[in-house]
């Protein structure tokens, strides 16, 4: 399908209104998945004409992404990765945990950015950080397109990695979201050590259904389930 390139707009604009030097294009991916981190890509790539074809990382086939990846890493000024691990998002929620990676992206940078551009609708950084969000923003925006693709291929190798020892849930092919291979390995074996244990997932698995943790909120409010994948899926 046809697409329109991303394009610097919105960084000209920041830099315009704001007086922003540095910006930071960010997104995360792992969000949605059962098993694994959220990782979160800072890359700042300055005003220069972006690589052929760069685009949101989920429009691109597995071997297009990873070439251009590669490309990417020496082409953007600078870039950085942040991870959460299911431990934290299972203690924190997924909006903080989320917070959480992409302040440990940023703050690796060689450079602290003047502002951020954030791909979604919601500000999940917050103060003390300048965020611009933009719906969409891994498809039209350089510098968070190129984040995209970087956190997605960089996630998916940490992913295969782990799934070594766990070769029935094929975490190289489904990078911890649900799968039929995925949801039949849970099923029979239960969740491995990178599977995030206060998902709802585990509401349909009564053999392992003991294993599912419950986060503790002050204010007595539910856990937050947005963006699950429910077993059905």
């Amino acid at each position: 399908m046809p697409y329109e390139p991303p394009t610097h707009t919105v960084e000209r604009s920041l830099r315009a209104t704001t007086g922003a030097k540095i910006i930071a294009g960010v997104d995360e991916v792992g969000r949605g998945a059962w098993a694994g981190p959220v990782t979160v890509c800072a890359a700042v790539t300055g005003l220069r004409r972006p690589p052929e074809g760069l685009t949101d990382s989920k429009l691109l086939t597995v071997k297009r992404r990873t070439a251009l990846a590669v490309e990417l890493e020496k082409w953007v000024t600078s870039y950085a990765l942040g991870h959460s691990s299911p431990e934290e998002i299972d203690e924190l929620g997924m909006t903080a945990a989320l917070r959480l990676a992409a302040v440990r992206a940023l703050e690796a940078l060689p450079v602290r950015p003047d502002a951020v551009i954030l791909d979604g609708k919601h500000d999940y950084l917050g103060s003390p950080w300048r965020v611009r969000t933009v719906i969409k923003g891994d498809q039209s925006c350089v510098a968070v397109a190129a984040a995209s693709v970087i956190a997605k291929v960089q996630r998916d190798k940490m992913m295969a990695e782990l799934g070594v020892g766990h070769a029935d849930f094929a975490f190289a092919a489904n990078a911890g979201y649900p799968s039929p291979v995925h949801k039949a390995a849970l099923a029979e074996r239960g969740p491995t050590p990178y599977h995030r244990l206060t998902w709802a997932y585990l509401d349909a698995l009564p053999q392992w259904r003991h294993l599912k943790k419950v986060r503790s909120w002050a204010d007595g409010s539910a856990p937050e389930i947005e963006g699950q994948l429910g077993f059905d899926f």
